[in-house]
């Protein structure tokens, strides 16, 4: 695809749809001259290459890619519009899109009568879900895996709801007994369960937990911002995952997704699902001057947030029909990453110079390097080092770090001296499928890095 030449098509329709409408003056103020724009330009230019290289297979660290060339040429061509999908006074188009992009969401998740929207993030998405739940459940407590995104409690604070954490087992998944004997207290009245982590990677045994949290009336929330576009490949073949997580969802209460992870889009773009339409009386209440134009129902009748961008309506409903959310379309993607984890999760196995943290369930690889004496304060500043040294030297590689309890480490690997009530591992996602073809040279160059470390040829790291 040669992006430059389908983002000058997009600007030249909306130019001559602009045209339909009437020659007019632009506003003396408005005017930039074109020496002083080259000037701003290249100091833009100059500061973005401080970025790290996110599009890159050697940038293997945080949750960060970019979007799609697509979504970007979806979202540029309606950014010249400006609409806001606060309202369908404010951009008509874009909120049946909206609709649309959510519709087929909702299909993949497994909702058929459902109520949802785009959100900025995640994390408002989340806090809608936890509110809805307090409206329902009041003066009930919200319980989440201690693996889970730290937006719960948070969100959990923000509302005014009381908060509890439930175990997590050997594989960072939330722990059943642990959940059971919480509810059998009465005081739970929602359930958060997470699908995809975003330390780890764990998908929750959720076929398990909706019974459960049925026994004893709770909602259940389900955290899918990282995880969720894996349904499409649930029990999908060799590169698929059990299904039975996934075919749960349709049980529960809400779910919470992010199309600007795993969904190809630019930041920021999240969405919120409500199996039950009936909570949108939860979100009542009156504009005097937006909802005007039609007796339908308006998205910002059903949103915490009031402005909220068309653009990102427009560039996930045009990516959706380019890559659809089939096991073959935007699965396909998903597919690569997985055999990447796989991959080069098997070759930390059989490493001298790495131990693999645990198993990869999506696309998140932890690791650290092995040691002579593995003590957690020893592995701390191994990997901090690599982290370091990785970014730092020629022929670059971009890792993260995550810190891990002391009982955490102890779950997985017992021979670990226990020194520090927690440390610093290694942590990869990848979010790329063109890191399946770069698994060989990421491995290679992690382990190098590590032997370095092992013969203490690495310089030490404060941070």
């Amino acid at each position: 695809m040669n992006f430059r030449d389908w983002a000058v098509r997009a600007v030249d329709a909306v130019a001559e749809w602009q045209a339909g409408w009437g020659a007019y003056e632009s506003h003396p103020s408005l005017e930039i001259g074109p020496d002083a724009l080259a000037r701003g330009l290249a100091e833009l230019s100059e500061r973005l290459t401080g970025n790290y290289p996110f599009f890159h297979p050697r940038y293997a660290g945080q949750m960060i890619k970019p979007p799609h060339p697509v979504a970007v040429v979806g979202y540029l061509a309606t950014m010249l519009i400006n609409p806001n999908n606060h309202a369908l006074d404010g951009g008509p188009p874009t909120a049946v899109m909206e609709r649309e992009a959510v519709d087929a969401l909702a299909r993949m998740l497994g909702f058929e009568e459902h109520l949802g929207h785009l959100t900025s993030s995640g994390t408002i998405a989340n806090l809608e879900a936890l509110f809805v739940a307090r409206e329902t459940h009041p003066g009930r407590a919200i319980a989440f895996s201690e693996e889970s995104h730290y937006t719960h409690a948070r969100m959990g604070h923000l509302l005014g709801v009381p908060t509890r954490s439930v175990p997590a087992d050997a594989q960072g998944r939330m722990d059943l007994d642990a959940l059971s004997q919480l509810l059998a207290g009465g005081e739970v009245g929602t359930v958060v369960a997470t699908l995809g982590t975003t330390s780890l990677g764990a998908i929750d045994p959720l076929d398990a937990i909706v019974p459960l949290a049925h026994a004893y009336g709770a909602r259940i929330h389900v955290d899918a911002a990282y995880g969720g576009f894996y349904a499409l490949l649930a029990g999908a073949g060799p590169d698929g995952l059990d299904p039975a997580p996934w075919r749960a969802i349709a049980d529960c209460d809400s779910v919470a997704i992010d199309p600007h992870k795993h969904g190809l889009q630019p930041y920021g773009c999240g969405a919120v699902l409500f199996r039950d339409p009936a909570v949108g009386r939860f979100y009542r209440h009156d504009s005097p001057y937006t909802y005007f134009t039609s007796g339908e129902l308006h998205l910002g009748e059903i949103s915490l947030e009031c402005s909220r961008a068309g653009a990102a309506a427009a560039a996930l409903w045009l990516t959706q029909r380019l890559l659809p959310l089939t096991a073959d379309g935007l699965g396909a993607v998903l597919a690569a990453n997985l055999r990447a984890a796989r991959d080069w999760a098997r070759r930390i196995a059989s490493s001298e110079a790495l131990t693999l943290y645990q198993p990869p369930q999506l696309d998140i690889v932890n690791c650290f390097p092995t040691l002579d004496r593995p003590t957690m304060t020893a592995i701390d500043a191994a990997s901090a080092a690599m982290l370091h040294a990785g970014m730092s030297e020629s022929d670059p590689v971009f890792l993260s770090t995550l810190r891990v309890t002391r009982e955490a480490l102890e779950r997985r690997h017992a021979s670990v001296v226990k020194d520090a009530a927690s440390a610093r591992i290694l942590r990869s996602a990848l979010m790329k499928p063109e890191s399946e073809s770069w698994v060989t040279w990421l491995h290679d160059r992690v382990a190098g890095l590590a032997a370095r470390a092992r013969a203490g040829a690495l310089p030490s790291s404060s941070s």
